[in-house]
C-alpha cells in the first residue's frame, strides 16, 4: 500500500474543542479507489487518466507564472517581499523568498500541470525553509501572523505531495516537520482570540498529517527512526482516546516498550483512571514537545484535581496547606491560589485551602485562561526551537 495517497482510514479526531472530551478515529476512504486521495483537502486532479500520476518539475518554492501573477496583482505577503520595496505602491517580489500558496481548485482548472508542481525534493527544501526562516525567526513578529503564513504554505505543499502520491523518505520527512509544526502552535497560540488562532482549524490539519504518517510508518519499509516519537506525541495529544490506546497496543512489542511509549501508556492510564496525582507527577519526565502535545489535558487533569479533593477533605474542620496542594498541581502559589478561586475553592487568609463539594463549580467562560498555567511547558524548552522542529535533539 502507497503512502502517497494521504491519510487512509486510522486518523484520530476529536469530538469536541482540543483538550475536551474523547477523540474519535474516523474512517476515512471508504470505497476508496486506486489512485484517489483520502484527505480532505480539496484536491481536483485535472487529467483525463486517473492512473497517470503527475511528476513535478518546479525547481523553486513558488513557479513562476504565479510569482509574477501575485506581484502584478499586489498580492505578496509581506514576508515574500524585496527588501526596501515593503512601502512601495506595488512591491517587488523576492525569488528567493516567495512560496506557493494554497489555492483551492477552481472549475476547469488543471491542477496536474507539471510546471506548477513541486517534486518531493523540492517540497522538503520548501518545508525546512518555512521552519528556518519564518517560523523560527526571531526578526519575523507577532507569531501569530507567522504561523498563518507557514501553516498556509505548508497546505500546499501537503497539495502537491498528494496530487503527485509523493511517498518514500521525503514524503516522511515533510510529515514529521510539519506534524511538529502544528503541536507547537497548538500550545504556543494558546488561548488566541479567534480571529488569530483556531485551534479546531490547527486540530482537523494536525491529525490529518499525523494519521498519513503513521500510515507510511505502518506499510511503507523503513527504517523509520522516528516511530516512536510520533506514536508518543499521537497518544499524548490523543489523551484517553480507547481508539488511540488500541492503535498503540497493535504496534510491535519492541516499539511499544521504547522508554517514551512506555510513559505515554503509563500518562494515558492515569488519564483513564482518573489519577490526575499521577499523571501530574509523570510530567517532569516529558520533553518539551511531548509537553506541548499534552498541555490541553493538563487543565483538565488540574481541575479534576480540584474535585475530587473537594469530594475527598469535605469537612468544615478539614484544612489542606496551599503549599502542598501547588506541590501537586505542579504550579506556583500564586497560580494555585487563582485556580482555586476560579473553581470555587475557597484559600483562607492562612494560605490554607478549605475543600468543600458543594462549592466547587466549573470556570465561567473566559474566567480559566490555559495559557496563564503553561509552567509545565515552558520550563522544557531548553533546545532552539528550529531543532526541535527539525527533530534534532
Amino acid at each position: 500500500m502507497q503512502c502517497g495517497g494521504g491519510p487512509h482510514n486510522n486518523s484520530f479526531q476529536q469530538n469536541d474543542a482540543p483538550g475536551r472530551g474523547e477523540r474519535r478515529w474516523r474512517n476515512r476512504g471508504r470505497g476508496r479507489g486506486r489512485g484517489r486521495s483520502h484527505v480532505k483537502e480539496d484536491v481536483r486532479v485535472g487529467h483525463p487518466a486517473d492512473d497517470i500520476v503527475p511528476i513535478g518539475v518546479c525547481q523553486t518554492m513558488c513557479p513562476a507564472e504565479e510569482m509574477h501573477k501575485r506581484e502584478s496583482q499586489n498580492r505578496l505577503h509581506r514576508f515574500e517581499m524585496l527588501a526596501g520595496t515593503e512601502k512601495d505602491r506595488r512591491p517587488r517580489v523576492d525569488p528567493q523568498r516567495i512560496v506557493k500558496e494554497y489555492s483551492r481548485p477552481a472549475a476547469g482548472k488543471d491542477s496536474a500541470n507539471s510546471a506548477e508542481l513541486r517534486p518531493p525534493a523540492v517540497l522538503l527544501k520548501t518545508v525546512c525553509y518555512l521552519i528556518d526562516e519564518v517560523a523560527t525567526s526571531p526578526q519575523l513578529h507577532p507569531w501569530n501572523e507567522v504561523y498563518s503564513f507557514v501553516f498556509d504554505r505548508l497546505r500546499s505543499v501537503k497539495q502537491d505531495m498528494i496530487i503527485q502520491r509523493v511517498q518514500g523518505t521525503d514524503c516522511v520527512a515533510i510529515l514529521e516537520r510539519s506534524v511538529r509544526f502544528l503541536i507547537y502552535a497548538s500550545y504556543r497560540l494558546c488561548g488566541e482570540p479567534l480571529q488569530r488562532f483556531d485551534p479546531r482549524i490547527n486540530d482537523t490539519h494536525l491529525q490529518e498529517n499525523l494519521s498519513w504518517l503513521l500510515d507510511c510508518y505502518a506499510h511503507q519499509n523503513g527504517p523509520h527512526p522516528n516511530q516512536e516519537e510520533f506514536q508518543t506525541l499521537c497518544l499524548l495529544y490523543n489523551l484517553g482516546s480507547h481508539r488511540a490506546m488500541q492503535h498503540i497496543m497493535d504496534l510491535p512489542t519492541p516499539l511499544r516498550h521504547g522508554p517514551a511509549l512506555t510513559l505515554a501508556i503509563a500518562i494515558n492510564r492515569s488519564f483513564l483512571e482518573r489519577n490526575p496525582v499521577r499523571l501530574l507527577r509523570s510530567t517532569p519526565r516529558l520533553s518539551f514537545l511531548q509537553a506541548c502535545a499534552l498541555h490541553q489535558h493538563i487543565m483538565a487533569s488540574r481541575k479534576d484535581l480540584l474535585l475530587i479533593y473537594s469530594h475527598g477533605y469535605n469537612s468544615r474542620n478539614c484544612r489542606f496547606p496551599l503549599d502542598a496542594l501547588s506541590k501537586l498541581l505542579a504550579l506556583d502559589e500564586s497560580l494555585t491560589s487563582t485556580l482555586c478561586q476560579v473553581c470555587g475553592v475557597e484559600v483562607n487568609a492562612e494560605q490554607q485551602v478549605v475543600f468543600s463539594k458543594g462549592a466547587f463549580c466549573e470556570p465561567e467562560q473566559g474566567k480559566l485562561c490555559c495559557n496563564f498555567y503553561h509552567n509545565i511547558v515552558a520550563e522544557k524548552q531548553h533546545l532552539a526551537l528550529s531543532n526541535i522542529l527539525h527533530g534534532w535533539i
